[in-house]
């Protein structure tokens, strides 16, 4: 069994994993460490995941971690060299990566004996082109301070690129696919042959498409320009980006069912809240079908991506001209296939599996 472990500074998601019986092993969460009403740290939430478990015997543990820089781009077997490293790395992630590496900790010292892999969001994305990955900056500057495009969420995009690749009944190296991986984070990759070829988010996960309660895409000069009008510090900016802006930040809730309960009502900034959404999503459909040239599925994932129909509907609107079309009663019936018989691109839900993925990766890792 592989223990799954993603931990974030307030709590610690858990899954056993059985390779062979991906419904088989236990599962779940324990919120407010250190919070009223929970338990006082991570080492407490340690101890109550493995009173949990019992007797269930733990090969290994994998933890998921969001940023891996330029030096992490495969899973990495943790000893305490890893562990500083990942350390290095929290200005990249300062919002993940610092309760992925307390979870690290507790979970060493609670399970000594058996080893520990840091699997990576960002290493899926090791293949992106040197024209995607580079931003138009003083190469120096960048160079100095790792400053490029690494793309999240790639735990997820490579699983549900194979998963989809079996839906379809196509070798994975044959197909260019869009994967749209919609959830409180979003992202927008670009597929081809089964390595990433693009990826909406960048340095950090904050560019790209809008998100829960992050902003996306907007100009740079935004945040000089708060500092110079409103005497916002960089930290206040960062702030309003990453925890004020997004869904919560147009429509002030970052769940998009509340938002389509809004909308469906007939709120005004909910409606605003959905179209910006929607039309964002539509932008990079456009630019990775050009980025990949032909075009085989664009794959809807997680949260969002496949439980809103409508969500789906509206992001493919007036894209039948390239062979892009949503089936109306498909789609609202969350069929995986959702595009009509005839359409040249197949629009598919491919529900995630990243614990999966994660488990699969650690015991490829430990065994070899």
């Amino acid at each position: 069994m592989i223990l799954v472990l993603n931990s974030g500074s307030s709590s610690v998601k858990f899954r056993v994993v059985d390779l062979d019986d991906p419904t088989a092993g236990e599962r779940g969460l324990v919120e407010k460490i250190g919070e009223p009403g929970g338990v006082p740290d991570h080492a407490a939430a340690m101890e109550q995941v493995l009173d949990g478990l019992g007797a269930t015997p733990i090969e290994a543990v994998g933890h998921r971690i969001v940023h891996g820089g330029s030096r992490f781009e495969r899973p990495a077997l943790i000893d305490d060299t890893v562990l500083a490293a990942l350390r290095e790395l929290i200005p990249l992630a300062p919002l993940h990566n610092p309760g992925g590496i307390i979870g690290i900790e507790a979970a060493r010292e609670m399970l000594p004996s058996v080893p520990h892999v840091a699997v990576f969001d960002t290493a899926f994305h090791a293949t992106l082109p040197q024209a995607a990955a580079t931003y138009a900056i003083d190469r120096d500057l960048a160079r100095r301070y790792d400053i490029r495009r690494f793309g999240f969420h790639g735990t997820s995009c490579a699983y549900v690129a194979g998963r989809t690749a079996t839906l379809l009944g196509r070798p994975l190296e044959e197909l260019n696919l869009i994967v749209l991986h919609l959830g409180n984070g979003a992202s927008a990759t670009a597929v081809r042959g089964g390595r990433s070829v693009d990826t909406s988010m960048g340095l950090t996960p904050l560019e790209g498409l809008v998100m829960g309660t992050r902003s996306g895409d907007l100009d740079p000069a935004v945040g000089s320009y708060l500092n110079r009008v409103a005497g916002m510090d960089f930290a206040a900016v960062d702030d309003v980006l990453l925890r004020h802006a997004g869904l919560l930040g147009l429509a002030g809730v970052n769940d998009m069912r509340t938002v389509l309960e809004r909308r469906a009502a007939g709120d005004e900034d909910a409606t605003l809240a959905f179209d910006v959404y929607c039309h964002r999503i539509r932008k990079y459909v456009g630019a990775y079908h050009a980025v990949l040239g032909r075009l085989d599925a664009v794959v809807f994932t997680a949260g969002v991506g496949e439980h809103a129909p409508a969500v789906r509907a509206a992001s493919l609107a007036g894209l039948q001209t390239w062979g892009i079309e949503v089936d109306e009663a498909r789609n609202a019936a969350n069929e995986r296939i959702v595009s009509p018989d005839e359409a040249r691109v197949a629009v598919c839900v491919v529900p995630t599996d990243e614990e999966y993925s994660i488990a699969e990766q650690t015991a490829a890792l430990i065994r070899g």
